[in-house]
C-alpha cells in the first residue's frame, strides 16, 4: 500500500518513512500542503499522513482542498500534544483518525493498520451492498461472485437438455446442490433424483449397486434387486466422487452410457437406460486420465458440459449472504432466535480460509447458534480454528473438529503455501517439492486462492 507523508519537518518525514517502509509500505513525501496536493494527484496514495500545523497551507486547508478535488484516500492527521481540538476539527472535515505527537514506531504502525483494516471492511460491506440488487438467484442458491454466477448460469442453460454434466470442485463447494438444481430445472424434474457416493460403496458390491442383480446370482442374493440406474429411471442419477470408481466399473459404466443399456448381475436380459447422468468430483480428472487412473473415453462421455465450482475462499463476497441464510435455516429448525452476526465476528468469517468450504461455514454457524448467549453471534461463539487460523502452526484446529477432509484440505493448502514461499513463487520447483505435476499444482493454487 502507498502512503503519502506530508510534514514541513524534514527529520520527522524521514523518520516516518523509515518506520512505514520497514513495515512493508511504499512511502512518498511532501514538505507542505501545496506539494501534498500535487503528490496526491500524481501518486494516488491509498493513505495520507498529514501534519495539522504547517506554514502557508495547514492540514485543515489541505483536507478541504483535497476532498474538493475528489481525493478519496484515507487521511490521518498528526497533531502536537495539546492540540486535540484541531484533531477533532480535522475529523469533522473528513480525516479518518489522528496520531498525537510525539509518537513511537509501534503506535504509528498500529494506527495505520487499524485504519487500513477498518477501511477494507467498509469497502467490502459497501461492495456487497451494491451487489444486492445485481445478485442472481438460481433456485435456492444465491451467487454474487462472477465465478459462481458463470457456473450456475451454465447449469441452468444445460438443465433442459439431457447432456451429461461433470461438476468439479473441492469438497463442500455445493456440487450436490448444483446437481439438484440441474435436475429441478430439467424436463425430468418430476422423476427421481438418485444420489450415490461412488467412494462409499465396497468395490465388490459396485456392479450390483449400479445395475442390480437377480436372485441367486451370488451368495446372499436371496431376491432380485433393482440397481441405481433402474431406481433413477425417468430422472437423474448423481454420481458423486466419480473419480473414485475402480477401473473395472469404469468399463461397465462407459458401456452403459454408450449403449444406453444395462444388464443386472447374473441376468441374461438387457434393460434400456433412461436416466440423465450428472457426475461430480473433487479430483482433477484430466490429471487422473494423464496418470492412467481414469479412462479417457469415460471422462469425455461424462464431461460433455464441465462446470467448475470455485472454493469459498475465491468467492468470499458470498460469505455474509450465506451466513445469514444458514442462521435463518437453523434457528427456525432449532427454535432459537438470533438477530444476526456481530461485525467483528463477520470480519473473522471473511478472513478465514475455509478449507471445508460452504459445508464448513454451515457447520460453524450451526455450532455458533447453539452456543450464542446474546442476541447476536459473536467472535467467542466461533471455533478456535476459525478465530485463530494460524495459531499453533500447521493443522491448527479445535478438538471438536474431527473432519478428515477439512484437516487434510488445510494441510494441503499450508504445504502448497510453504512450497511457493520456499521457491519464491516458482511453480515448477514447488511442484517438484510437493511431488505434484505442474498442472495439478496450478489447479490447486486456483482452488485455494493462493495466487
Amino acid at each position: 500500500m502507498k502512503i503519502l507523508v506530508i510534514d514541513d519537518d524534514r527529520g520527522l518525514r524521514r523518520s516516518l518513512s523509515l518506520i512505514l517502509e520497514d513495515a512493508g509500505y511504499t512511502v512518498v513525501q511532501a514538505a507542505d500542503g501545496a506539494e501534498g496536493l500535487r503528490m496526491a494527484a500524481a501518486e494516488s496514495p491509498a493513505m495520507i499522513l498529514c501534519d495539522v500545523r504547517m506554514p502557508e497551507m495547514d492540514g485543515l486547508e489541505f483536507l478541504d482542498r483535497y476532498r474538493d478535488s475528489g481525493g478519496g484516500a484515507l487521511v490521518l492527521v498528526m497533531t502536537a500534544y495539546g492540540s486535540s481540538e484541531l484533531a477533532v476539527e480535522a475529523m469533522k472535515k473528513g480525516a479518518y483518525d489522528y496520531i498525537p505527537k510525539p509518537f513511537g514506531a509501534d503506535e504509528v504502525i498500529l494506527t495505520v493498520r487499524k485504519a487500513e483494516e477498518r477501511e477494507d471492511l467498509r469497502r467490502e460491506v459497501g461492495r456487497l451492498r451494491k451487489e444486492v440488487r445485481a445478485d442472481r438467484r438460481f433456485g435456492d442458491l444465491v451467487a454474487r461472485s462472477a465465478s459462481m454466477v458463470e457456473a450456475l448460469g451454465v447449469a441452468t442453460k444445460v438443465a433442459p437438455h439431457d447432456s451429461p454434466v461433470l461438476l468439479s470442485g473441492q469438497s463442500g463447494t455445493g456440487k450436490e446442490l448444483v446437481a439438484r438444481l440441474i435436475h429441478k430445472e430439467s424436463s425430468r424434474a418430476d422423476g427421481p433424483f438418485v444420489p450415490v457416493n461412488c467412494g462409499a460403496i465396497p468395490e465388490n458390491l459396485l456392479e450390483s449397486e449400479f445395475f442390480g442383480h437377480v436372485k441367486g446370482s451370488f451368495t446372499g442374493a436371496d431376491r432380485d434387486r433393482v440397481g441405481l440406474f433402474e431406481a433413477a429411471r425417468g430422472g437423474s442419477l448423481f454420481l458423486d466422487e466419480v473419480g473414485e470408481l475402480p477401473s473395472s466399473l469404469q468399463v461397465k459404466l462407459l458401456r452403459a452410457l454408450q449403449e444406453l443399456e444395462i444388464r443386472p448381475v447374473g441376468g441374461d436380459q438387457t434393460l434400456t437406460v433412461d436416466v440423465r447422468i450428472i457426475a461430480a468430483t473433487n479430483r482433477d480428472l484430466e490429471e487422473a486420465v494423464a496418470e492412467g487412473d481414469f479412462r479417457q473415453d469415460l471422462y469425455y462421455r461424462l464431461a460433455v458440459v464441465p462446470i467448475h465450482l470455485p472454493a469459498l475462499v475465491r468467492r468470499a463476497e458470498e460469505i455474509p449472504e450465506l451466513a445469514r441464510h444458514f442462521l435463518e435455516r437453523h434457528q427456525e429448525r432449532m427454535g432459537i432466535e438470533i438477530d444476526g452476526i456481530a461485525p467483528d465476528a463477520m470480519e473473522v468469517l471473511l478472513s478465514y480460509p475455509w478449507p471445508g468450504n460452504v459445508r464448513e461455514l454451515e457447520n460453524v454457524l450451526e455450532r455458533a447458534l447453539v452456543l450464542a448467549e446474546g442476541p447476536r453471534v459473536t467472535v467467542e461463539d466461533l471455533p478456535a480454528r476459525v478465530r485463530n487460523p494460524s495459531h499453533g502452526g500447521m493443522l491448527a484446529t479445535d478438538d471438536d473438529d474431527l473432519s478428515v477432509k477439512r484437516r487434510l484440505a488445510e494441510l494441503e493448502r499450508q504445504l502448497i503455501q510453504r512450497a511457493l514461499e520456499r521457491t519464491s513463487g516458482n511453480k515448477t520447483q514447488a511442484a517438484e517439492l510437493l511431488e505434484l505435476s505442474p498442472r495439478a499444482l496450478r489447479y490447486k493454487i486456483q482452488d485455494y486462492g493462493l495466487n
